[in-house]
C-alpha cells in the first residue's frame, strides 16, 4: 500500500476509467521528423510512458500558421495522423490512454523554424525574448500579422480540421492549449489584444476566440473527450492581464454550457507571473463542473494533499515524467528518481528522450 493512497486511487473521467491520478503534462520536446511527423521513435516515448493515468501530449500545431518551434509535430496533414496513430496505438497496446494538445504557438514563432505559413495574432504586437532557431540561433519575434476577423474565422476551422484529425488518429481525447502566452492567450491578453471587432475590447469578446475553438472541437469529438489547460496571472511569452480573475470567470462561464471534460491549470513560477488569483482552485471550482487538472512544481507528497483536499482531482507531472518513464510505480513504492537532463529536453535525437532508465532496468 503506497503512503500516498489519495494519487492512488482510480478515477472515472466520464467513462475514461483511469487507474490512479497522475497524469503526464505536455512537455515540447523537439523530435518530429520530416514534414512534422511523428514516428518509431516517439511512438516508443510515449509508450514508455503509458502507466500515466493520462498522458497529455506536447503541443500539436492544427496548422502551418500554428508552428513556433523547431521540429514540433502537427495534426493536419494525413502523414502526421499516420504518425500519430503510431504513438496512439504504442501507449493503447500498454492500456494507456492519450490526449492530443492542440497549441497553435500565435506570435511566439520564426519564419526559419517552419517552411512556410503565417506568424499571426490576435494583434500586431511584436513579443518580446527571442525564439531559437537551428539554422541561425536565437532570433527576436518578429512583428505578427494581425488576423482579420474573417482569418480568425478560418483559424478556428483549422482547429475543427485538426480534431477530426485527432479523432481519426486515435486519441482517446484533445487538450486546447488556451495558456503560456500562445494564440488563445493572446486574445485574451489585453497587452496583445488590441482588437475593435468582436473579439476584441471586452473581457467577453478577448474570451470570445477559446470558446468558439472549443464548440468546434466538442462538436467533433463530444464534450467529455475536450478539456481545456489554462495559466491565468503567468506571463511567459510576454503576456500580462492586470485582472486575470475577471477574465478566467468569463472564459470559464462561457464554456460552462459546453460543459468541457476537464480543466487543466497551470500555477506560473514566481517569476513569470502577475497578479494571479489568490484562490485558483476556488476560481476553478465555483466557474466549472468538470475534472481539475493541476499543474505546477507539485511532488507526491503535494499531490497527494491537493486530492485530499480537493485543490485537484488529477495532478500533472512534466520533468519528473520525462526522466522517470515509470513515475507512478516510483511514487507508489517510495522509489528513487532519475535525474533530468536539461541538455537533451530539445536536442534530436534518442538520447535524453527514450533511454531513461525503468526500474526494471
Amino acid at each position: 500500500m503506497s503512503e500516498y493512497s489519495n494519487l492512488f486511487q482510480s478515477y472515472d473521467m466520464r467513462g475514461l476509467s483511469l487507474p490512479h491520478r497522475i497524469v503526464m503534462a505536455p512537455m515540447t520536446r523537439s523530435r518530429a521528423g520530416e514534414g512534422d511527423v511523428q514516428g518509431e521513435m516517439n511512438a516508443e516515448y510515449y509508450a514508455q510512458r503509458a502507466s500515466a493515468a493520462l498522458i497529455v501530449t506536447e503541443g500539436v500545431q492544427p496548422s502551418l500558421d500554428g508552428k513556433g518551434y523547431c521540429r514540433t509535430p502537427g495534426i493536419h496533414t494525413d502523414a502526421q495522423v499516420a504518425g500519430w496513430k503510431l504513438v496512439t496505438d504504442a501507449v493503447h497496446a500498454k492500456g494507456g490512454r492519450i490526449v492530443c494538445q492542440l497549441m497553435h504557438a500565435g506570435r511566439i514563432a520564426h519564419p526559419l523554424n517552419k517552411s512556410g505559413g503565417n506568424i499571426v495574432s490576435a494583434s500586431a504586437v511584436q513579443a518580446g525574448g527571442q525564439m531559437f532557431t537551428v539554422q541561425e540561433g536565437p532570433q527576436d519575434h518578429p512583428v505578427p500579422h494581425a488576423l482579420t476577423t474573417a482569418e480568425v474565422k478560418t483559424t478556428i476551422a483549422e482547429f475543427r480540421h485538426a480534431g477530426e484529425c485527432a479523432k481519426q488518429a486515435g486519441f482517446d481525447g484533445i487538450e486546447l492549449h488556451a495558456g503560456q502566452g500562445y494564440l488563445p492567450m493572446q486574445f485574451m491578453s489585453p497587452n496583445v489584444n488590441q482588437r475593435d471587432d468582436e473579439y476584441g475590447g471586452s473581457v467577453a469578446n478577448r474570451v470570445r476566440f477559446p470558446i468558439e475553438i472549443m464548440e468546434q472541437l466538442i462538436d467533433v469529438m463530444g464534450a467529455d473527450r475536450v478539456g481545456i489547460r489554462i495559466a491565468p496571472g503567468n506571463t511567459f511569452n510576454d503576456v500580462k492581464d492586470d485582472a486575470p480573475e475577471e477574465t478566467y470567470t468569463a472564459l470559464l462561464q462561457g464554456l460552462r454550457p459546453l460543459n468541457p471534460v476537464y480543466l487543466h491549470v497551470v500555477t506560473p513560477f514566481p517569476h513569470m507571473s502577475h497578479a494571479v488569483p489568490e484562490n485558483m482552485t476556488e476560481l476553478c471550482r465555483n466557474n466549472f463542473d468538470g475534472t481539475l487538472i493541476r499543474n505546477g512544481g507539485y511532488t507526491a507528497e503535494s499531490a497527494d494533499a491537493a486530492i485530499a483536499s480537493g485543490e485537484a482531482d488529477l495532478v500533472a507531472f512534466g520533468k519528473m515524467f520525462l526522466a522517470n518513464p515509470d513515475l507512478p510505480k516510483r511514487f507508489e513504492i517510495g522509489a528513487e528518481l532519475n535525474e533530468w537532463d536539461m541538455d537533451t529536453f530539445y536536442a534530436p535525437g534518442p538520447k535524453g528522450y527514450i533511454d531513461y532508465p525503468t526500474l526494471e532496468g
